[in-house]
């Protein structure tokens, strides 16, 4: 009996050790991946989406990476300081759009470096194509930004934290859930 119970008792710690390692493995493949992201850019002005844009899972597998995916469909969260952020503060002069339906979100002119290692704007450059939800998620209340066009997460807005700008908010954004669009000048810059 004694035999047995050994026995059970070491075959659970060798499962439990390599479901960990397993998990573990997956987690850092994970934030590679999204460490390595970058953010879609194009040369020209997508046409802006006339409806609200309704797709299947499959099609929004189909159509987007698998972070963002994660992010835009699944509100997960791209890793700070990654090499999207990078890409994003060298942007110069532009438009930024949803990555799923190309609804205008943001601009460079509402964009400020908040060092908070996401993307950061005071302010939608076309509010109409943002919405605003209290999550309750992670233990703690914040406000979620929606594409209001194909209900993406795009990220959070914080209120009264003392930056410099109009608002006095800061929309922390996914970049990798961002297309970047350079103003005419900057195109020539940009990647297809």
């Amino acid at each position: 009996m004694h035999a047995v119970l050994s026995y059970i008792m070491k075959t659970r710690f060798l499962i439990t050790v390599t479901t960990a390692i397993t998990l573990a493995a997956f987690a850092c493949n994970s934030v590679a991946q999204s460490s390595k992201e970058k953010m879609s850019t194009s040369k020209q002005e997508p046409e802006q989406p006339s409806g609200k844009v309704n797709k299947s899972d499959a099609e929004w597998r189909s159509i987007l990476t698998d972070e963002q995916y994660r992010v835009a469909r699944k509100s997960g969260t791209e890793r700070p300081n990654g090499a999207v952020y990078k890409q994003f503060k060298a942007q110069g002069a532009g438009t930024y759009y949803c990555v799923g339906c190309n609804a205008e979100l943001f601009s460079s002119k509402e964009k400020f470096d908040s060092g908070c290692g996401w993307p950061s704007f005071y302010d939608p450059s076309n509010a109409k194509n943002v919405s605003q939800h209290k999550d309750v998620s992670a233990g703690m209340v914040r406000i979620e930004v929606r594409c209001n066009v194909c209900d993406a997460h795009l990220g959070h807005v914080f209120e009264g934290e003392g930056f410099n700008t109009p608002t006095d908010k800061r929309y922390c954004i996914n970049g990798v859930v961002l297309k970047f669009v350079p103003d005419q000048e900057d195109k020539a810059d940009a990647d297809e």
